[in-house]
């Protein structure tokens, strides 16, 4: 029976190349539609003139560089992604599918192949610095990239010279990066794995500091929100198609196999670390990622919201986070908080905020999974409110502005949920006893 543990490498190995084959398409296919959309020289211009923009929230490269520009801009970032996943032989799962197809969505409204490399570089740095190798440190790495308007904050809007501007940009990023993996670990403890966007919280807490040591060096970092108001076909229908490629692919062992590991990802709470893939299956992974996108797809255009680069950059990320820790059962609560609370505080539900507070709010799923619908609904409606507060902290230099009020919610609400939790069985030493077998 020997032969089994090998037969069964052999499988993940042949699973994981088709995966691979299946992603490069999908971002190949939008690197063509962006070539098509505004022909390749309009594209190659408008992808110049992403590079060098500030990237702060709220800036849609659909309208800054073109639609065809922005799609081919947000598949080169995710790719550069993959490519380091598969430089470093981290096996292509739930979390680095989350991370490639964040990428992928950001690269839409934030991220570019000029920003996203020093922070990469200075996570390559931490990692030396720790005695680890960079395999160990790569989702920081990649989520990390969240803090690259830092990079351009530093390059073109601090009034410096060219030469000091581009230095101290480039040694901005690497030493954002270098600090990534120490702030994150810290950050995990605090709401032990309820928010799926940890990075988010991380770059939160790192950019509040940075923006206010730019202010303070007499920086304009004045807010700005560019977003597309007249999407094309192409930008609309992006989400669908990748969705219902996903649907496909994940249905080809065979439908019913696939709906009944989907049944299974339903039942898990989602609590970091959940890795669909690992725990259940690729093909029920690949079903919910398609049905995740879909149903956020759905949601936007049920409440006539329009679609553009900020909104397919959360739904792609929706749909990364499918194969690592959403899934509709602990999905739905969260959303209903934050409509809830728009219809209490009187805010549109069309509204650029709120509609990337719905869709983003997911991060705050495993809450709901874990302790009940009840839960996930509180969480929407306190990430609402926290939300709204938090990008005026770090002006829009954390991408990851969602993830970092979603980790503010779920600290607050783990903290005191594990309190009444404690004292209700036992009391104060017991509590003690439990801190210390975590």
């Amino acid at each position: 029976m020997g032969y089994l543990p090998n037969l069964r490498r052999l499988t993940l190995a042949a699973t994981e190349k088709r995966l691979y084959v299946l992603i490069v398409l999908l971002l190949c296919g939008c690197i063509v539609v962006g070539l098509i959309a505004d022909g390749p020289t309009d594209a190659l211009r408008g992808l110049l003139r992403i590079q060098s923009h500030p990237a702060r929230l709220l800036n849609d490269f659909t309208v800054i560089g073109g639609e065809g520009a922005a799609l081919i801009n947000a598949a080169c970032v995710a790719l550069i992604g993959l490519a380091l996943v598969r430089i470093t032989s981290v096996r292509l799962s739930g979390p680095t599918i989350a991370a490639v197809f964040t990428m992928l969505g950001f690269g839409l409204f934030g991220k570019t192949l000029v920003n996203a490399l020093p922070i990469i570089a200075g996570v390559t740095i931490a990692a030396r610095i720790a005695g680890a190798s960079f395999r160990e440190y790569i989702l920081i790495a990649l989520f990390g990239t969240a803090l690259g308007p830092l990079v351009m904050a530093l390059a073109v809007e601090t009034g410096l010279a060219t030469p000091l501007a581009f230095a101290s940009a480039i040694g901005g990023g690497i030493v954002a990066g270098i600090v990534l993996p120490p702030v994150a670990i810290a950050m995990l403890r605090l709401h032990q794995g309820f928010n799926l966007y940890n990075i988010g919280l991380t770059s939160g807490f790192i950019a509040v500091f940075a923006a206010s040591l730019l202010v303070a060096a007499g920086g304009d970092l004045s807010s700005q929100l560019i977003v597309n108001t007249a999407a094309s076909p192409v930008l609309v229908f992006l989400v669908p198609g990748i969705s219902l490629v996903l649907i496909v692919a994940g249905s080809l062992a065979g439908p019913a196999a696939a709906f009944k590991d989907l049944v299974r990802i339903a039942g898990l709470p989602g609590r970091l670390p959940s890795d669909f893939v690992s725990m259940v299956s690729v093909h029920g992974s690949l079903v919910n990622m398609g049905a995740m996108g879909l149903l956020s797809w759905g949601y936007i255009v049920l409440i006539g919201g329009q679609i553009d680069g900020p909104i397919l950059g959360a739904m792609l990320t929706i749909v990364g986070f499918a194969a690592f820790g959403k899934h509709p059962r602990n999905s739905w609560p969260v959303l209903a908080g934050v409509v809830i609370a728009c219809l209490v505080f009187g805010k549109d539900l069309t509204a650029p905020g709120p509609k990337l507070a719905a869709l983003f709010a997911l991060t705050l799923a495993p809450l709901a999974g874990e302790f009940g619908w009840y839960t996930g609904i509180i969480a929407g409606f306190i990430h609402l409110v926290m939300v709204e507060r938090t990008g005026a902290w770090h002006l829009g230099i954390n991408l990851y502005n969602n993830g970092f009020a979603g980790g503010l919610t779920a600290t607050l609400l783990v903290a005191i949920i594990e309190w009444f939790r404690s004292n209700r069985t036992g009391g104060p030493q017991q509590a003690q006893s439990r801190g210390r077998l975590r």
